[in-house]
């Protein structure tokens, strides 16, 4: 699933029935989750934070744009923030599956359209930027709503897209890619937020004044600050890049903390900032004992987490996603002041699931379910669930291989297939139920209507692409099965001995998925009137059974000969 995080700030905080107008259309597009409304009086701003796949997204920022520019008067608005336009400033973030290209071409798709059926100037910023002087927000805001009649006239500062003249009640808008912006604490056991202060400024990138150490404190805020010739400040450059930082004081939790932005995680790692803190915190004579999210965050960087210190426990990171986002949440201690549900706090998890039905059942109800006289689920899912057993079984073996002391050597190597495995594992899992969706959407467009030479026309292009789908899926089954069996090959040769027969079994359960979806590829290709299409999938069909069953008696033997030593 493709999953892009859109937040819009609008400028109004007060008049909530306006807010709510812009929030239901936003809300209203099929694919839309409203993770966060957050209105503020002061500065009359509401940030909206939306998440969806890339077309629903572009949908849902265009028709918020849209509302907001006619129900919110510029001519008429002030508050204590900076604004250019009703709809001020509008990001597009990639969350998971997305590229920044994907994304910077969702913004100019959008800002296109706000400029050519709104009316409305639009300028790219940050990687959707056209010109290094539009990257920043504040550089493109200069003189804000007041002085954009005049800004528009200047030929240095035209629109990326829209009109240039000033849009009276609209102002103009600004969007682009970024990256995902993580709020996170480091929690410190002391009231001192001198010294949460002190590490803050050695964490963040900006740095601080260079001191020399007071040799009665080990907080450097206490030294002489060391100036050049001209009186200012010699600077030092913080340890990570992407990353503000300050320090204060909570009363709630009756302890200081780090409060750190990270700009771009992917750049600075939170778990390289977390455990920096611990080190600088030590130094101190002070300790961390935990940290807090403000806000989401990526499912990405709780695994980049989780995958850290597993590493560093030298234990297999090719285990299940949940139990690497266990060993994030414990080692950077994300329940010491507020609890961390990872469904309400990591965004992919946030956000509405795909409704996989089959797999959601128990092993008992799958079976009763198989039982019925329904035509689906039937073979396909089974192929696929077969496949998912097998990468299972191999990631196991992967895991008990790398946990055998007698085995260092081969850690890497483990690590790689578990990783591989888990990822089989996921996809074949999601195949039990695509495999039940491609024979529906087969039924459905055989129960659409032909009465007429256009509705003929429609349904026959729409049986044509259900049938491939029908013939992709199980296909993708194959081929992944496939895979399944040669890393069960790989472990009978490698793995631990103890548990060769696992590995065996996980390529005899493959094999089946080959077979058995191969079979449904088969049995699909008459519905397809594309001939090349077909005599293509029946070639390579065959091309993978016999790979498959050469692969699986390699491995059969080579599995009794291990057994037998």
């Amino acid at each position: 699933m493709k999953l892009v995080e859109c937040v819009p700030n609008f400028s109004e905080g007060r008049d909530g029935a306006k807010i709510e107008t812009i929030t239901e259309v936003i809300g209203a597009v099929d694919g839309i989750t409203i993770l966060d409304v957050d209105p503020g009086a002061d500065t009359n701003r509401t940030v909206v934070t939306f998440v969806g796949e890339p077309d629903a997204v572009a949908e849902a920022a265009f028709q918020g744009i849209k509302t907001a520019s006619e129900v919110i008067d510029m001519s008429q608005q002030t508050g204590t923030h900076p604004r250019m336009g009703a709809t001020d400033v509008c990001p597009f973030i990639p969350v998971s599956n997305v590229s920044d290209e994907e994304c910077i071409a969702l913004s100019k798709q959008v800002g296109q359209r706000v400029g050519d059926e709104l009316g409305i100037p639009v300028y790219l910023y940050e990687k959707s930027a056209q010109s290094k002087d539009r990257i920043k927000l504040p550089d493109i805001r200069k003189g804000e709503y007041e002085g954009l009649a005049e800004k528009l006239t200047d030929p240095n500062w035209k629109p990326d897209f829209g009109p240039t003249k000033l849009n009276v009640k609209a102002g103009a808008t600004v969007m682009g890619c970024r990256e995902f912006l993580i709020a996170y604490n480091i929690n410190l056991n002391t009231k001192d937020h001198r010294l949460a202060t002190d590490i803050a400024f050695e964490l963040r990138e900006a740095g601080r004044s260079k001191r020399v150490p007071n040799p009665k404190s080990k907080n450097l805020l206490d030294g002489e600050i060391v100036r050049h010739e001209d009186g200012k400040p010699v600077k030092v450059p913080g340890l990570f890049k992407d990353v503000k930082g300050i320090g204060w004081y909570v009363d709630a939790f009756n302890r200081a903390q780090i409060s750190i932005n990270f700009n771009n995680y992917k750049v600075s790692t939170i778990h390289d900032v977390y455990d920096a803190a611990c080190r600088l915190a030590d130094e101190r004579g002070i300790r961390v004992t935990g940290s807090e999210l403000v806000g989401l965050i990526p499912l990405e960087a709780m695994v980049m987490a989780g995958k850290h210190y597993l590493a560093k426990q030298n234990r297999s990171i090719g285990v299940p996603t949940a139990d690497i986002v266990e060993c994030a949440v414990q080692s950077l201690g994300l329940n010491d002041v507020t609890k961390f549900d990872p469904q309400e706090k990591i965004i992919d998890y946030a956000v509405t699931s795909e409704d996989r039905p089959l797999m959601g059942l128990t092993g008992t109800g799958f079976v009763e379910e198989l039982s019925t006289n329904s035509p689906a689920p039937g073979g396909g899912s089974v192929s696929a669930l077969a496949g998912s057993l097998g990468a299972a079984l191999s990631s196991m073996v992967a895991a008990l291989t790398h946990e055998k002391k007698e085995m260092l050597d081969s850690k890497p190597e483990m690590d790689a297939i578990g990783v591989e495995a888990q990822a089989l594992k996921g996809r074949l899992s999601f195949l039990v139920d695509e495999d039940t969706n491609a024979f529906n959407k087969v039924m459905d467009a055989n129960r659409l209507p032909a009465t007429t030479p256009e509705e003929e026309e429609t349904k026959s292009a729409a049986v044509e692409s259900a049938n491939k789908y029908a013939i992709d899926i199980p296909f993708e089954t194959a081929e992944k099965c496939y895979r399944v069996i040669e890393l069960a090959e790989v472990l009978v040769e490698k793995g631990n001995p103890n548990s060769v027969s696992d590995a065996g079994v996980a390529a005899e359960v493959a094999l089946a998925g080959v077979r058995g979806a191969s079979m449904n590829v088969l049995i699909n290709l008459p519905g397809v009137d594309d001939q090349s299409f077909c005599d293509e999938k029946r070639k390579a069909v065959d091309e993978l059974i016999q790979k498959a069953e050469a692969k699986h008696k390699d491995v059969f033997t080579k599995t009794l000969e291990v057994i037998e030593r």
